[in-house]
C-alpha cells in the first residue's frame, strides 16, 4: 500500500508539473527570465553576488553585459573554500558536495543545493512518470542492497532477484552500460544464478555479512520450477533473452543517449530484441536540462526545462573564440543548428560552459528541444582538424558494417602525443582502441577502412592525411572486459562511483591510454 500510494503521488505531481511545463513552453521568455532574477535573489548577499552586483540586475540583458562567461577554473577555489567550512561564499544554504561524471577526466567537485533535487525531482522524475503513465504501464518496484559494498556483488543480487520474479515489466537502471553490465554478468555466470534460484540460496562467491546473507536468503526461498525455466530460456541463446525470462516485459527505462548510446544500441540489438527503450532525462551533475516527451521516438530528443536552468546558447562557430562570444537565448537559437550549452544554475554556477553541444532539432511551442551532439573536450585535434566523437563514431559505425561478423562493445581514442616516443609513427595520430566480439583479429586492410571512412567523412581530416600531416590512425583491438577493467580503475583512482561513470571517449591521461595498451591483443 505504502508503494501504491508513493506511485500515486509522485503521478500526481507529474500531471501538475507537465501542465505547468506546457504553459511555460508558451512563453519561455518570460519563464527564464524569472528563473534568472530568483537565481540572482536568493544569491545577492553572498560574496559572490555582493562582488558582482546581483542585487541591482534587473534583466537577462544586464546579467549578460556585466557577468562574463565563466568555465569550472572561475569557481574551483570557492568550491574548495566550501568544501573547507567557509559559508555564503556562492549561495546561502549549506550545500552538498558532490562529483561529476568525469566524462572529461577525473570528476569535478560541485555544490548540489535541495533546490537542485528538488527541481531534478519534481521537474525531471515527476515529468517524466507522467509520460510513461501515458505511453507505458507504469509500476514501478525496486529492491536496493545498500549494505553490500562489492558494486559486482550487488549487481548479482540485483539480478538473482529479478530472475526469480518471472513477472518483471520494467528494467531500470541510471544508464544503459549498467543494464548491459548485468546482461554480460547472467551470460558469465548463469548456471551460478540459476542454481540460487533453485536452492534458495545465494552463492559462496559473494562477500556478505552472515546475517545480510541471512535475510535475503529469507527473502529469495528455494524455486525449482523457476529455475527450470530459467534454464530453458538460457539454452536457447542469449539472442533476445530478456523477452524469453521475462515475457511480460515491456520497457527498459534508462539513459541511452550520448556517451551511452552504444550500449543502448548493443541491448537493442542483442539482449534485448522487441524491448522498448524510454531515455528520461537529460541531466547532469550541474541540474536537470531537459526531458523526453517522445519515448517512442528513436532519436532521443529533450524538451529544456526553463525553471530549471538559466540557459544562453553558444553558437558552434564561435566555440573557440578568444573574447567573450556574444549568447543567444532560448527564443533566438534555429533549428538545425548547434549550440554549446551555457548554464545559471541554483548550485552557484553563473553563466558556465557546461561543456556539451547540443543540436536543436526543433520546438515544442517556443521551447527549444534538442539533442546531445559532442563534448568539445572529446574532439580529436592533432593539427586542428577537429573530429569531433560523434563525426567518429558515425565513421566508425559504417566501418564496422565492413568488418564481417564484428559488433562493438566499446572504444575509445588517444591523440598519439600522450605517448611520447611510444606511439610509433613520425606524424602525429589517433590510436584508437575497441573491443569487439565475433572477430578475433582484423588484417590491416580491414583497420585501414576505419581511416577511410573517416576521411570520407572528414574533408579536413582527408585533406591532412592526403598531405601526410597526419599519420595513419592505429587501430587496437583489446582483450574482453578491458573497458569494465578500465572503469574499474577509472573509479578507483578518481574515487567516485561507477553508478555515474561515463566513458571518455578521448583519453587525455597517458595512464589510460598505458593500461589499454597492456591490454591490447592484436
Amino acid at each position: 500500500m505504502h508503494h501504491f500510494l508513493s506511485v500515486r503521488r509522485v503521478s500526481q505531481t507529474g500531471r501538475r508539473q507537465r501542465d505547468a511545463l506546457e504553459r511555460d513552453t508558451l512563453c519561455v521568455r518570460r519563464a527564464q527570465e524569472e528563473t534568472l532574477l530568483r537565481r540572482l535573489r536568493d544569491t545577492k548577499h553572498t560574496h559572490y553576488g555582493l562582488e558582482h552586483h546581483f542585487g541591482s540586475i534587473t534583466d537577462s540583458t544586464e546579467f549578460r553585459k556585466r557577468h562574463p562567461v565563466t568555465t569550472y577554473a572561475h569557481y574551483e577555489e570557492l568550491i574548495r573554500r566550501v568544501a573547507a567550512g567557509d559559508t555564503k561564499l556562492v549561495i546561502t544554504e549549506t550545500p552538498v558536495l558532490t562529483m561529476t561524471s568525469g566524462s572529461s577526466g577525473c570528476p569535478k567537485m560541485l555544490l548540489s543545493t535541495e533546490e537542485t533535487d528538488r527541481d531534478y525531482f519534481s521537474q525531471g522524475v515527476s515529468v517524466c512518470a507522467d509520460v510513461m503513465k501515458k505511453y507505458f504501464r507504469y509500476r514501478e518496484s525496486q529492491t536496493t542492497f545498500r549494505l553490500v559494498q562489492n558494486e559486482r556483488d550487488v549487481l548479482y543480487l540485483h539480478l538473482l532477484f529479478a530472475l526469480k520474479d518471472r513477472h518483471v515489466g520494467i528494467l531500470e537502471s541510471s544508464f544503459s552500460f549498467l543494464v548491459l553490465d548485468a546482461f554480460r554478468l547472467l551470460e558469465e555466470r548463469w548456471e551460478e544464478l540459476v542454481d540460487d534460484v533453485e536452492s534458495g540460496r545465494i552463492s559462496s562467491r559473494l562477500l556478505l555479512d552472515a546475517r545480510i546473507r541471512s535475510e535475503l536468503e529469507r527473502r529469495l526461498q528455494a524455486d525449482p520450477v523457476r529455475g527450470a525455466e530459467l534454464k530453458t530460456a538460457v539454452t536457447e541463446g542469449f539472442g533476445g533473452i530478456a523477452l524469453k525470462l521475462w515475457p511480460r516485459l515491456h520497457l527498459i527505462h534508462t539513459i541511452d543517449s550520448g556517451p551511452h548510446q552504444i550500449y543502448g544500441e548493443s541491448l537493442r540489438q542483442h539482449y534485448c530484441r522487441g524491448v522498448a527503450f524510454y531515455s528520461p532525462l537529460y541531466a547532469a551533475s550541474e541540474g536537470l536540462i531537459g526531458v523526453n516527451l517522445w519515448p517512442l521516438q528513436d532519436r532521443r530528443h529533450y524538451l529544456l526545462c526553463p525553471r530549471s536552468i538559466f540557459f544562453e546558447f553558444l553558437p558552434e562557430e564561435h566555440l573557440d573564440a578568444t573574447n567573450t562570444p556574444d549568447t543567444l537565448l532560448m527564443d533566438e537559437v534555429e533549428e538545425g543548428k548547434n549550440y554549446e550549452l551555457i548554464i545559471t544554475n541554483a548550485s552557484g554556477l553563473f553563466r558556465c560552459r557546461l561543456g556539451d553541444v547540443v543540436k536543436v532539432v526543433g520546438f515544442h511551442n517556443q521551447c527549444p528541444v534538442v539533442e546531445f551532439s559532442y563534448r568539445p573536450s572529446e574532439t580529436l585535434n592533432v593539427r586542428a582538424e577537429k573530429v569531433n566523437e560523434a563525426l567518429f563514431l558515425a565513421a566508425l559505425k559504417k566501418t564496422l558494417t565492413q568488418w564481417p561478423g564484428a559488433k562493438l562493445v566499446d572504444y575509445c581514442c588517444a591523440e598519439s602525443g600522450i605517448l611520447g616516443d611510444s606511439s610509433g609513427g613520425a606524424q602525429p595520430h589517433y590510436l584508437v582502441f575497441l573491443e569487439l566480439t565475433g572477430v578475433r583479429n582484423l588484417t590491416e586492410v580491414q583497420r585501414y577502412k576505419l581511416d577511410a571512412c573517416l576521411q570520407a567523412d572528414s574533408a579536413l581530416y582527408r585533406s591532412l592525411r592526403t598531405k601526410g600531416s597526419i599519420g595513419p590512425m592505429r587501430v587496437q583491438l583489446v582483450s574482453q572486459g578491458a573497458f569494465y577493467q578500465l572503469r574499474s580503475h577509472v573509479t578507483s583512482s578518481c574515487h567516485t562511483s561507477s553508478n555515474t561513470f561515463q566513458m571518455q571517449r578521448l583519453i587525455r591521461r597517458k595512464e589510460y591510454a598505458d593500461f589499454l595498451l597492456r591490454k591490447t591483443i592484436s
